[in-house]
């Protein structure tokens, strides 16, 4: 195919890029799917009669949402034989994602383990409507059922998910200082310090993936999680460091041993207090947050 032909089709995928990389994201929670889904949609796109397409970004979208289901089964099984808790993929995002409210929430940790909970279709559906707002006829043609269909499928999944995401949107500030209190408490190894920052009810998930040392189930309640700290961080053989930065678009710490990227631990906050920690030690999901990742719902 010539220069000419494959410049102008070039320039239209790179300006929806950032968006249709961010569609694939919510919806399989992984930087490697999601980059090998826009590798598809770029097939796919390139090969498409695109004289015929009247809403370029409509089409893109389309596209993106089809592979991504697709993908999204598959790796259903994979995440079934995974060992130990699987946690999404963290990426290292910049601070005008974090301050895009809607978005910050949409790709939080939090929000992204309630929307591992759907059913394909479903996480399709909810991301595609309540994320970016896309109408039901054209969320119907993505996902191959009728818009009637649809919306009693955004229906349930939105029941869903309310039930299951934090009660309310923590700010930026409230999230940071929360984590500066967490994370000077480990430094200082302040047992008590870390009992204060931490909610009676929080869960600790750890993701290895196998490769790396992790609870191989989830771990409950401030005292369970503090004891867990007290002794875990005497195991590591080397000097261990953490320092803020944000994943997600939230606070989060990326934690080095003797200098070496270990692993990402990101928070949940409610209530000016710790609700669920989140703690990707798995090598393979660690690529991405040495570099910030663009994102955005537009």
């Amino acid at each position: 195919m010539s220069d000419d032909a494959t410049d102008p089709a070039t320039e239209v995928f790179l300006a929806h890029r950032n968006l249709l990389f961010t569609v694939a994201y919510e919806m399989l929670g992984s930087a490697a799917d999601a980059e090998d889904v826009l590798q598809e949609t770029w097939l796919r796109w390139v090969r498409a009669d695109r004289g015929q397409v009247r809403d370029q970004r409509a089409y893109l979208v389309r596209i993106t949402t089809r592979q991504a289901l697709n993908r999204l089964r598959t790796v259903k099984r994979r995440k079934e034989a995974y060992v130990g808790p699987w946690l999404p993929e963290p990426l290292l995002t910049t601070p005008d994602v974090a301050q895009d409210v809607e978005l910050a929430e949409s790709v939080s940790m939090a929000l992204m383990l309630v929307l591992e909970t759907l059913s394909p279709t479903e996480r399709a559906v909810f991301v595609l409507r309540e994320v970016f707002d896309i109408g039901y006829d054209e969320i119907a043609e993505a996902v191959g059922k009728s818009p009637a269909a649809v919306r009693q499928i955004a229906h349930r999944a939105r029941r869903h998910v309310d039930a299951r995401r934090p009660r309310r949107v923590v700010s930026s500030h409230e999230g940071r200082a929360v984590l500066e209190s967490f994370h000077r408490a480990i430094e200082t190894g302040d047992p008590q310090a870390l009992l204060e920052v931490l909610a009676p009810e929080v869960v600790l998930m750890s993701d290895g993936g196998g490769i790396k040392h992790a609870a191989l189930r989830p771990v409950t309640g401030a005292e369970q999680v503090a004891r867990m700290f007290a002794g875990g961080i005497g195991k590591f053989e080397g000097r261990l460091t953490a320092e803020p930065t944000a994943v997600n678009a939230n606070p989060a710490l990326l934690v080095r041993l003797d200098g070496e990227i270990d692993g990402v631990m990101a928070i949940r906050v409610e209530d000016a207090r710790i609700t669920g920690l989140y703690y990707v030690r798995n090598p393979e999901k660690l690529s991405h947050v040495a570099f910030a990742t663009p994102l955005t719902l537009r």
